[in-house]
């Protein structure tokens, strides 16, 4: 259950964070004039399925009396979908309304359904969005806000972006950071495994190209996450000592109720490598049925626990609403293959210490 646990919390959380951003981000000194010729570039490199520019920037955003900071970003509609999954995550409105920015009245912007919420802002309404580009003024660079409609809201499943976030057009973007071309490129890569070989093999390309792939830029949480599930391992390893003191205990105890049966056995003739196979066995099917029965329940209360989702932790620690369980084929094999070996160790001395039992000491008084 702990590592379903760990397992789930570690896949949602990496599964929504890849869904949310690129795989792979490409900058290149001096910018990127031609952005349309650097997509082919990348998508010509092997293992890369998507590719789109991006011009980032942060402003506030307003709503009638309602103001939070925001995070813009200036995609190219068509692209984007091709690296992100805001495409599937949209609740209202859509991806492509951006591309007609500007035709009639403000331009648009997608929102995230937590910052819509914040703001109480729905698809239609006017925002307004203040940066630190403005307009020359006597007094000097004065910031303007510019005006906005919300085209589309759309919830990632990451707090992050969901409260944080806001998607423009590359136009309008320009407009609000004051840039004269995408500062950036993202990629989708095949598997994600392979992110940081692809990330390298682009800096080899030439042209000054810097890459840093999804597991370099989150390595901080998913370095905290396998820590924790390490200590988890290393607190079921102690509960799984802890149960083979207990078999030690009653094989011990065992040994002493059965004496007398020992004794007899031995002046029949038993061996005493017979004896201790007898007691290790007993000892090994004791750990067989309680690591069986263990694993049956983990993996029944796990899937309650998952399909109820009835753990929830806090959203703005973790990202998400609720811990999923996932059990894994491989850590199952790893829990029931030590169990069964911490169970097998745990017979061996109650065993030799049968073997040993002098069968006159164990029948003088019968």
């Amino acid at each position: 259950i702990a590592l379903a646990l760990m397992t789930g919390l570690q896949g949602e959380l990496r599964d929504r964070i890849l869904g949310s951003m690129a795989h792979v981000y490409v900058w290149k000194p001096g910018g990127l004039a031609d952005y349309r010729a650097e997509v082919k570039t990348m998508l010509a490199v092997d293992g890369v399925v998507g590719a789109g520019p991006a011009i980032q920037g942060k402003g506030v955003i307003t709503y009638g009396q309602a103001q939070t900071f925001i995070n813009l970003k200036g995609i190219d509609p068509e692209l984007e979908t091709s690296v992100t999954d805001i495409k599937s995550a949209m609740q209202q409105g859509s991806v492509a309304a951006l591309a007609a920015d500007g035709d009639a009245g403000p331009s648009g912007i997608l929102i995230g359904r937590q910052l819509a919420e914040l703001l109480g802002v729905s698809v239609g309404d006017q925002v307004s969005l203040l940066t630190t580009q403005g307009t020359l003024s006597p007094m000097g660079i004065m910031p303007r806000p510019r005006p906005a409609r919300p085209v589309g809201i759309f919830e990632l499943g990451l707090q992050e972006f969901d409260a944080e976030w806001g998607f423009v057009s590359l136009d309008f973007a320009r407009r609000l950071v004051g840039a004269d071309a995408p500062e950036l490129i993202q990629l989708r890569v095949a598997d994600i495994n392979a992110a940081p070989e692809i990330a390298a093999r682009i800096q080899t390309l030439g042209d000054g190209y810097i890459a840093q792939d999804w597991s370099e830029l989150n390595a901080s949480i998913f370095s905290a996450l396998g820590l924790e599930k390490k200590a988890m391992g290393l607190a079921i390893g102690l509960i799984m000592m802890v149960a083979a003191l207990q078999i030690v205990a009653s094989l011990i105890l065992l040994v002493m109720e059965k004496s007398r049966d020992i004794g007899i056995l031995k002046t029949m003739g038993t061996s005493a490598a017979r004896i201790s196979v007898i007691f290790m066995m007993q000892g090994t099917i004791i750990g067989m049925i309680g690591t069986l029965a263990g694993a049956a329940g983990g993996f029944a209360v796990s899937w309650v626990l998952d399909h109820y989702r009835l753990v929830s932790i806090p959203q703005d620690v973790y990202q998400i609403a609720h811990v999923p369980f996932v059990v894994r084929l491989e850590d199952v094999a790893l829990v029931v293959t030590s169990a069964l070996v911490i169970c097998f160790l745990a017979t061996i001395y109650p065993s030799r210490q049968a073997a040993k039992l002098d069968p006159v000491q164990a029948l003088r008084f019968e």
